[in-house]
């Protein structure tokens, strides 16, 4: 009595996951969409947007740190260093802010902190703006 021999396995890529409910991966790709947390995100980001458009706009007054330099030997390039964080440097984490929600939305993930953490980060920027500004003046 001769015993079969096993058929040659084909290289190639391993066969898809299955969907059964024991699956950790099937489990994975289908997390379910959290209604609120996806309301909460689109209006904290909205809120976020807002944040920067004000931080912005203060940033621009900092171009007024120089005004009293004309008796005063002022730095200018920390000036204009503060003046250029304080009005692009909001926008800049912003857009870190919204890329990071909604690449956690894609997948899925709770991401209502991503813009609380935005706003933050708008928020110090701008302090580190201000505070480049004035050390530019004595």
């Amino acid at each position: 009595m001769t015993t079969p021999e096993p058929e040659p396995v084909a290289p190639g890529p391993p066969p898809a996951p299955s969907a059964e409910p024991g699956n950790a991966t099937a489990a994975r790709a289908k997390r379910p969409v959290r209604v609120w947390d996806l309301i909460l995100t689109i209006i904290l980001v909205v809120g976020a947007v807002v944040l920067a458009a004000l931080a912005s706009f203060m940033g621009v007054f900092l171009a007024m740190a120089s005004d009293p330099c004309g008796a005063v030997d002022c730095n200018f390039d920390l000036i204009t260093a503060g003046f250029l964080l304080g009005t692009i440097g909001p926008w800049v984490a912003l857009a870190l802010t919204v890329a990071g929600a909604v690449v956690l939305l894609v997948l899925r993930r709770l991401a209502f902190w991503v813009p609380v953490v935005g706003a933050v980060l708008i928020v110090l920027v701008l302090m580190c703006a201000f505070w480049l500004a004035g050390a530019g003046v004595p």
